[in-house]
């Protein structure tokens, strides 16, 4: 008699047919076959963790091994050139195929930690309820699961949503221990490769043609909490409007860290905001090129940092008299427009999460959105939210678009020759109080939301020094605010401190050091980086002796500067201020010109 075999791969999952008494070696030459596969380029294993090891050395049956009909084996490829599949070949290359187990899956450290913890809600002994002695449970006292509604509900305020790693907890908590888990992402393009019938649009099938999706609110989140670590970070992005009336973006730099007060939960804890460059009007925001994003990437990781987010303004002046603001975003009128959540969608899948239970090695995404805007209280509120992975997947496939004249209603595009889009529908209540199913067209956005609380923490925290003079901030020329050596200048006259760390730790001014023109540190400056991170005094004393900073201070010293404080930096001794002297540097451009020329060589006019 014979029995099938199920044995997944970063392909899918086939079904091999295997005699009983047959031999490992033998079904390894199936599986080989069925998989596209040459020199025993693949492993086969019994556990998804790839435990159990199946191999031909063994040379015992399957019925020896305990493998029986139905048992899912999982195979795992042991290098892409050991695949004849060129789909294989193509996608595991590309890093999207990444299941459990595959070497190049490491998740973000937040999660290896959190999936290491216990995780379970523990309960003191009830005095009123519990019959039993000190050492004893019962159902009032017995710790609860981490994904637990009924006190998840009761918390104050109540949580909406669990966290995601309850939510993989409560996936893998069955009696199969999750082995059959696996968090598929959607997807709503038609799957390539069918050849039964012609390309769309003359021809589609059921195996090629993507399922409807029925849009749910989401039950868990992927962050839980959004924490600024002091007033001062959000109060400087806010200077810009409050100084020209226009609404304002940045980038929120930061890293993500335990949320205690929700089981498994992430908070992303929010350091630094980096202001690209952008065209923003009292009602509109146009993000613009940015030559420096991978460089500022850079700096953020090797000062431990991430980018965890953006955020974005959205302010009224309601009485410049008392500073209030136009309480507009509420239950009655949208929290955020389609537009912003197709803007969150699609900077969520530009930032996925890497994730071992997925297939394709990602799912969701921790990136999140920050909204400044009018609270009832007609005062400056911070609101937080990220879309769901529905949404994601729609604005992904570019198949949502925002209503012109309607912001809070979304609308699923409908199928062209150019592209098939699967019907998109939505539950809601009618009159009579009966459930119906509804076409997305149009849509209510509040079902692709998923709102997060923003907090600032009672006790500041300064990853970066704060200083009452801080360095300007960049690409705000429009303010008058340049960063360049004659601001530098003054900011390291007016900043005295003996601490060379604390003057220097000023994201800012880290990132001008890296990006300016005229004397870019980006090659001569991890020394210091390393130093504001490890915040190691000593480090940073031993960057300020080098020829760089040096350099730096004699860019400063011809700028017209009083330079009363910069000299506490030592660093130049007397043949070298001597040498400098003889070079100065244009107040218009701030570069630096050579010893006896009477015009700048940059921008040509005459020595200032």
């Amino acid at each position: 008699s014979s029995e099938i075999i199920r044995v997944q791969s970063p392909e899918g999952v086939k079904r091999i047919t295997a005699a009983k008494r047959e031999t490992v070696a033998t079904f390894l030459k199936k599986v080989a076959k069925e998989f596209g596969f040459r020199n025993n380029g693949f492993s086969v294993y019994v556990n998804r963790n790839r435990t159990g090891e199946i191999t031909a050395s063994q040379n015992k049956s399957l019925h020896l091994l305990k493998i029986k009909h139905g048992d899912m084996l999982f195979l795992f490829p042991s290098s892409p050139a050991g695949s004849s599949s060129e789909n294989m070949d193509t996608s595991i290359s590309q890093g999207l195929l990444r299941p459990l187990g595959v070497p190049h899956v490491v998740e973000d450290e937040i999660d290896q930690y959190l999936i290491k913890q216990d995780g379970k809600i523990y309960r003191n002994r009830d005095q009123q309820l519990c019959r039993h002695g000190p050492l004893g449970k019962c159902v009032h006292c017995v710790p609860l699961e981490p994904f637990d509604e009924d006190y998840l509900n009761h918390l104050e305020p109540p949580v909406k949503h669990m966290s995601f790693h309850a939510y993989i907890r409560k996936l893998t908590g069955g009696a199969d221990k999750g082995k059959f888990v696996a968090l598929e992402n959607i997807s709503c393009k038609i799957k390539s490769g069918c050849e039964g019938h012609p390309p769309w649009p003359e021809g589609i099938c059921t195996k090629c043609q993507p399922s409807a999706i029925t849009l749910n609110r989401q039950k868990y989140r992927h962050v839980d909490n959004i924490m600024f670590e002091n007033h001062t970070l959000a109060d400087r992005f806010l200077d810009f409007w409050r100084k020209t009336g226009n609404q304002h973006f940045g980038y929120l730099y930061g890293r993500y860290t335990e949320h205690k007060d929700i089981p498994l939960g992430i908070r992303a804890e929010v350091a630094a905001i980096y202001e690209p460059p952008q065209i923003g009007t009292q009602n509109s925001l146009e993000l613009l090129e940015d030559p420096k994003a991978e460089v500022v990437d850079e700096i953020a990781a090797k000062l431990g940092l991430r980018k965890v987010g953006w955020i974005f303004t959205d302010l009224v002046s309601e009485d410049t008299r008392k500073g209030t603001v136009r309480y507009s975003r509420n239950k009655d009128t949208y929290f955020l427009s389609a537009e912003e959540c197709i803007t969150a969608g699609n900077f969520q899948n530009r930032h996925p999460n890497i994730c071992r239970l997925s297939p394709d090695g990602h799912f969701g995404s921790k990136f999140v959105t920050v909204m400044a805007t009018g609270g009832p209280d007609n005062q400056v509120h911070f609101e937080g939210y990220q879309v769901s992975n529905q949404c994601m997947a729609l604005v992904r496939d570019e198949c949502l678009l925002p209503c012109r004249d309607a912001p809070e209603l979304g609308y699923a595009k409908e199928s062209s020759s150019e592209q098939y889009v699967p019907d998109v529908f939505y539950k809601d209540i009618d009159k009579f109080g009966n459930e119906i199913t509804q076409l997305a067209r149009p849509l209510p956005v509040e079902y692709l939301i998923i709102d997060i609380t923003t907090t600032f923490p009672k006790d500041p925290v300064y990853t970066f020094s704060i200083s009452q003079n801080p360095f300007p901030i960049e690409n705000r020329d429009v303010l008058g605010e340049t960063q360049d050596f004659h601001s530098l200048a003054t900011y390291l006259s007016q900043n005295t401190s003996s601490v060379f760390l604390d003057v220097i730790s000023d994201f800012h001014l880290l990132l001008f050091l890296v990006t300016n023109e005229v004397m870019p540190l980006q090659d001569s400056i991890s020394l210091l980086l390393e130093a504001v991170r490890t915040r190691n005094e000593e480090l940073a004393q031993t960057w300020k002796k080098s020829e760089q900073w040096a350099t730096i201070e004699q860019l400063c010293s011809t700028v017209g500067v009083p330079l009363s404080g910069l000299h506490e930096y030592g660093a130049m001794g007397s043949s070298t201020h001597a040498a400098s002297s003889a070079m100065w540097a244009c107040l218009h451009c701030t570069f630096m010109n050579q010893p006896g020329t009477d015009h700048c060589e940059m921008c040509s006019l005459p020595r200032t």
